[in-house]
């Protein structure tokens, strides 16, 4: 009987789960109630097991259901890869190519791969937009963009696959003449909290909750890193910026590196990532534009 199982059926059986009811998972499928419930209850008789309680308002997973859940999105997250990889393999040329970057990138490093990009693909006009945070993957969510330069987010969306693109340095600075700065020897993080932080702040609700590096109670907030970086060299907050964004005002005595308690001198390695749709992969001009970031670091910038 298990052989009979099919796509259809798990699913519906994870959309039933993650919806939180048979009409839900329904509106979602596009389907009627009664559809949903027949084919989940086919799947049990299949099985031989009840994936759900009914005895309540709402269907509960029982101990099995729980169990086969995480089996199903296996099956069915494995089925997606195969058939993406495929489309990869046999789609065509893009008619062009939408790109969205995180605004801690190195923007000369994109410059130089997106000229390669000119001489290689010159009939493939490149559309890039250039967010923070969650609002990379906003536009690979809503359709308007297949290819995203991400740096870390506590979560990645569901529906994404990543591959690593290598890491940027990261570092505390503020103003020469902010108090923090005339501390001699390792701040502690105490003293951090009695002073304004500038903090990057999300446009979506993608990453609502789960901030990192906040470690002041004071902090003002900025959706741009442009901003951020004037604020900075205005003495109003300290903050964390990439270093290559930063390393000529460091260079100049403009900005200096804070030595915080816990925090290795010389900044932390940041984490990029390539991301785009599982189920609509890059084609051939993205796949390249992909693997020339990640054979490009920072000496293949012309300067």
């Amino acid at each position: 009987m298990l052989d009979g199982v099919s796509l259809d059926q798990l699913r519906t059986f994870i959309a039933a789960s993650d919806e939180g009811s048979f009409s839900a998972a329904a509106r979602l499928l596009r389907r009627s109630q009664s559809a949903v419930s027949e084919m989940v209850a086919g799947l049990e008789a299949q099985m031989g097991v009840m994936l759900f309680d009914r005895t309540g308002r709402y269907p509960q997973l029982t101990v099995a259901g729980r169990v086969l859940l995480a089996d199903a999105r296996g099956v069915v997250a494995g089925v997606d890869f195969m058939k993406a990889r495929a489309k990869g393999m046999s789609s065509g040329l893009e008619p062009e190519l939408s790109v969205v970057v995180d605004v801690f990138f190195p923007m000369d490093r994109m410059t130089a791969v997106a000229a390669k990009f000119r001489e290689t693909f010159p009939h493939t006009p490149l559309r890039l937009y250039v967010e923070a945070l969650g609002g990379v993957f906003q536009p690979l969510l809503d359709g308007r963009a297949s290819i995203g330069i991400a740096g870390p987010l506590p979560d990645l969306p569901p529906s994404m696959s990543s591959e690593a693109l290598g890491d940027i340095r990261f570092l505390i600075v503020a103003a020469h003449d902010h108090p923090l700065a005339r501390i001699d020897g390792v701040i502690p993080r105490e003293e951090l909290a009695r002073h304004v932080q500038l903090v990057l702040t999300d446009r979506t609700n993608l990453s609502a909750g789960k901030e990192r590096g906040v470690m002041s109670p004071l902090t003002w907030r900025l959706a741009d890193l442009y901003a951020k970086h004037h604020f900075l060299l205005g003495g109003l907050g300290w903050g964390g910026m990439p270093l290559h964004t930063v390393r000529a005002d460091i260079d100049g005595g403009r900005l200096v590196e804070l030595r915080i308690e816990g925090i290795a001198h010389g900044g932390a390695d940041m984490p990029m990532t390539v991301v785009y749709p599982t189920t609509e992969p890059p084609g051939p001009a993205g796949r390249w534009l992909i693997d020339r970031l990640k054979l490009c670091p920072a000496g293949c910038i012309r300067r």
